[in-house]
């Protein structure tokens, strides 16, 4: 694949042109993540929580191959129909096959990360199927013409004000409606059609149990029942990393979930999935599409225990303030850099550098992923791979060639100094990308080496 028109650093100046924009929804994600601590806090067992999770998801990922082949036998035997997809071509010709052999030409679906990540809709469409996203966020970005921005809060990104306008545009809303209710409202008399006409469901997975050959998807909303249980066929499309070895795992995972995610003890609907209901089709579709790639790369096959949570998104300095879209990929912020580069390093290696590497993404995880150290050892990999922008190359090998020398450091401050002090320009012009919206300090009278040789007696 070729690189991008635009990276993530041009990208986010889209975004940021707006500033009231940026604050609100800096502000906005980091009242989510205060909400996330405040629900982790109620649970003296948090960390203990969080440990076991990490070491269920370290043992399936060392036996993944023997998980699915007894998931696979047990969901058989409950009457789904299984398949695998080894890439997302194939995961989207399964979809449109079975809808062919359906003779059908719309569907309904609920929020999938999955479906996103292998641009499913978009090939639905170039075939003549129509397809309605019935989660309420994933459906004002899809009548916007957009990607969702978050996998939690997919349009997170917009105002009340603007999906009024977008409702009055598609929906036939009066103009100038900004009520959340009535905007709610009106989404779910659009949707209640949608569900009673459609036979055909696509849900995703958040949990599938090894052991019982069921499946459990976690929503807020309840669309995922209403189309599954309205549904003549149940099209389910899971990631090879969602499985859990036995159902009493669930307890752990369903705890840390949507309290890392939103801050609520529990999602309104956890919904079992074992076997279809008489007279209805379930197919079940596991989808490797690069993951047995990251489980081979020892240093980034922890990023397989994700539970898509968006816990690190939401406490990210770098997509509080440049916005989901800036990512160019279905999933968005510190995690989705570390899983991007795995499909496809040239057209992502700008990701790991979006980061501040302060390693709040890993703190927060609840699944103790090590995000901000994933990031910087893809960075040392994408360098060595060559696909880093020279300029940014000769630049670290200089900045290494000058701290590695205590005289070569000393006489670099020194010019520094001199340099800020008769000759701004030289540093503070449109090259320079790092004072794009910075003030120039005030350089310092002296370095901090000659500050403590000078104080350091005097304690």
């Amino acid at each position: 694949m070729s690189k991008p028109e635009k990276d993530h650093a041009a990208l986010s100046d889209v975004f940021t042109k707006d500033t009231a924009r940026v604050d609100w929804h800096d502000e906005t994600l980091w009242w989510i993540r205060a909400k996330r601590d405040n629900a982790a806090q109620q649970l003296p067992e948090w960390e203990s929580l969080r440990t076991q999770a990490s070491l269920i998801k370290e043992n399936v990922l060392s036996r993944l191959d023997s998980y699915l082949l007894k998931f696979e036998a047990q969901a058989k035997k409950n009457g789904i129909i299984v398949h695998w997809a080894k890439d997302a071509a194939a995961h989207n010709q399964i979809v449109y096959d079975i809808l062919q052999q359906k003779g059908l030409k719309q569907m309904v679906k609920s929020k999938s990360m999955l479906t996103e990540e292998c641009h499913l809709n978009e090939f639905l469409a170039e075939k003549g199927v129509e397809v309605i996203d019935s989660d309420l966020g994933e459906r004002i970005v899809q009548l916007a013409k957009e990607p969702p921005s978050h996998i939690v809060l997919p349009c997170i990104h917009k105002k009340k004000e603007e999906i009024g306008e977008i409702f009055s545009e598609h929906l036939g809303t009066p103009a100038g409606i900004s009520d959340p209710k009535i905007l709610t409202e009106t989404a779910r008399n659009h949707l209640r059609e949608v569900f009673l006409t459609r036979k055909v469901a696509l849900t995703g997975v958040n949990f599938a149990v090894a052991e019982t050959g069921e499946f459990v998807v976690c929503t807020n909303e309840g669309n995922a029942d209403m189309g599954a249980h309205l549904s003549e066929v149940h099209i389910a499309a899971m990631g090879i990393e969602k499985i859990i070895p036995r159902r009493e795992h669930l307890g752990v995972f369903l705890r840390l979930l949507t309290r890392s995610a939103t801050g609520q003890p529990i999602t309104t609907y956890s919904s079992h999935y074992a076997k279809p209901r008489a007279g209805q089709e379930m197919h079940l579709i596991l989808v490797d599409n690069g993951r047995s790639a990251q489980l081979g790369r020892e240093d980034f096959r922890n990023s397989l225990k994700c539970i898509r949570c968006g816990a690190c998104m939401n406490t990210c300095p770098v997509y509080r303030r440049s916005g989901g879209h800036s990512y160019h990929t279905a999933i968005a912020g510190p995690i989705g850099s570390i899983l991007a580069p795995n499909l496809d390093m040239e057209k992502y290696a700008d990701l790991p550098f979006a980061s501040t590497l302060c390693g709040s993404c890993s703190n927060v995880c609840p699944v103790k992923i090590d995000i901000h150290n994933q990031l910087y050892k893809w960075r040392q990999v994408l360098v060595k791979a060559g696909h880093v922008d020279p300029k940014k190359v000769a630049a670290m090998k200089l900045m290494s060639f000058t701290l590695s020398n205590t005289k070569r450091f000393v006489l670099a401050g020194k010019a520094g100094r001199m340099v800020m002090k008769y000759a701004p320009f030289a540093v503070n012009n449109s090259l320079n990308l790092w004072y794009k919206q910075r003030e120039m300090p005030e350089p310092p009278a002296q370095s901090f080496r000659a500050w403590y040789k000078k104080n350091r007696n005097n304690e």
